[in-house]
């Protein structure tokens, strides 16, 4: 960019500075957060709750051990009531997030039938659309997919419930294929290496095809898809308020296609304030164990947390990846949850003794919170998701995307709801602060 048109984007930005104050001046809600830290309320739902905290006899926020809810059954419980000899643990979450309830067994084949029924691509779709013109990002390649699967469907912009509920089901059975073809593109035409593509397959759930579609081979354990499926239930959902899930709505309620809205939702998923988080978390403490090693002491972790803090380690941001979040303040279910399952996958993959760094490296992050900070800050999911990926040896290309492979459920069935029970266009309001300027005579 020329130097003086940057100089002039200088000045302009210091005499139209919105100072923070004005905020609380004018109450307005910076970045739709209460002064307290909780949400704004943007809308009603009985999709999903998220708890993180309670309010006392005066009203005032206290902080409280996480709790996540899909359809009003407990995260922790639900994983209980999906287990069977069948990897298809999200594909009955899938069922009871959309319908409210989980499914007896004829609703679930006739469920799973559907999805199987639409997991082949378009003809031509690879060639014409992956392989062509792969992208240094899969979570952009997703993007245009999206937008090109578009093109492929006579009813595409038929915004209507039963259509929506259609297509949404298409796109939740494709993207395996997307995702996987998207990053094999990658992989060959960037990275120079073997391109593999295997045909997807319709005997599978869609966490045996992720690692059947990505594995040279195609080979993987029971237990392997088993942790994936759980990955996927746990990723599926988190209320109406999230990033993506807001912005799926935003788009939406102009009454464009799906196509565009979940579109919208995955370049907000990108982000490293959202779905990107667990690749920076991973990177992260990748360079910690690199500085001090797995058999640092407390003391040497605590001098990390304090180099990180005071903006002298890693990316120098100040920020510990991998913890605190907008709503869970003592825990994060999801995060307690993985850890339990990282423990025996670790063991299988010979890789206890850097697990057994991370669970110290959050017991000190905490304590060093609560002690320096006098705030209570807890893990979240990230900090043990991207741990897990690597054991599944799942490439780091691939963390968000499969973010977006089970949020999606969470996009489709919010925005059915939304059309379904408000169906007006989101349009908030801003304050307008500048000074009108007289007509030059």
């Amino acid at each position: 960019m020329d130097q003086k048109l940057l100089e002039i984007f200088e000045k302009s930005t210091i005499e139209n500075n919105i100072s923070h104050d004005l905020y609380t001046t004018y109450n307005v809600k910076k970045g739709l957060r209460n002064e307290d830290g909780t949400g704004v309320l943007i809308g009603l739902t009985r999709i999903a709750d998220v708890v993180g905290y309670q309010r006392n006899e005066e009203g005032n926020k206290v902080d409280a051990h996480g709790e996540l809810y899909y359809r009003g059954i407990e995260l922790k419980d639900l994983l209980e009531q999906v287990k069977s000899d069948q990897v298809d643990g999200y594909e009955r979450t899938c069922f009871l997030i959309l319908f409210g309830y989980l499914p007896n067994d004829e609703e679930l084949s006739i469920f799973k039938k559907e999805l199987q029924n639409a997991y082949e691509l378009p003809k031509d779709f690879l060639t014409t659309n992956i392989l062509k013109r792969p992208s240094n990002s899969i979570m952009n390649e997703l993007q245009k997919d999206l937008l090109n699967l578009y093109n492929e469907d006579q009813l595409a912009d038929d915004t209507s419930v039963e259509n929506t509920l259609k297509q949404g089901l298409s796109i939740i059975a494709k993207l395996p294929e997307m995702m996987i073809y998207s990053y094999q593109a990658k992989a060959h035409f960037i990275d120079n290496k073997s391109l593999m593509i295997h045909q997807v397959d319709k005997n599978y759930g869609i966490a045996e095809n992720i690692l059947h579609l990505l594995r040279p081979d195609s080979v993987f354990t029971k237990e392997e898809a088993r942790i994936l499926d759980l990955l996927l239930i746990m990723h599926a959902d988190h209320g109406s308020g999230n990033n993506s899930t807001f912005s799926n709505l935003v788009v939406a309620s102009t009454g464009t296609d799906i196509y565009s809205a979940f579109s919208a939702s995955i370049g907000s998923l990108k982000g490293p304030r959202h779905g990107g988080a667990n690749i920076t978390c991973k990177h992260m403490m990748d360079s910690i164990i690199q500085e001090i090693g797995l058999d640092a002491t407390d003391d040497d972790i605590t001098k990390i947390i304090t180099r990180l803090q005071q903006k002298d380690f890693f990316d120098k941001q100040g920020l510990v990846y991998g913890f605190g979040h907008a709503v869970y303040t003592l825990s994060d279910p999801r995060c307690i949850l993985l850890k339990d399952q990282a423990r025996a996958l670790a063991l299988a993959c010979n890789e206890s003794k850097r697990l057994a760094f991370y669970e110290r490296f959050e017991l000190l992050v905490i304590d060093y919170f609560k002690s320096n900070k006098n705030k209570n800050i807890c893990a979240n999911v990230d900090f043990y998701s991207g741990l897990i990926y690597e054991m599944l040896q799942i490439p780091e290309d691939l963390y968000s995307p499969l973010f977006v492979t089970s949020r999606s459920v969470g996009w489709l069935a919010h925005n059915i709801e939304e059309k379904l029970y408000c169906n007006r266009i989101i349009r908030p309001a801003g304050l307008y602060l500048g000074k009108k300027k007289e007509k030059n005579v």
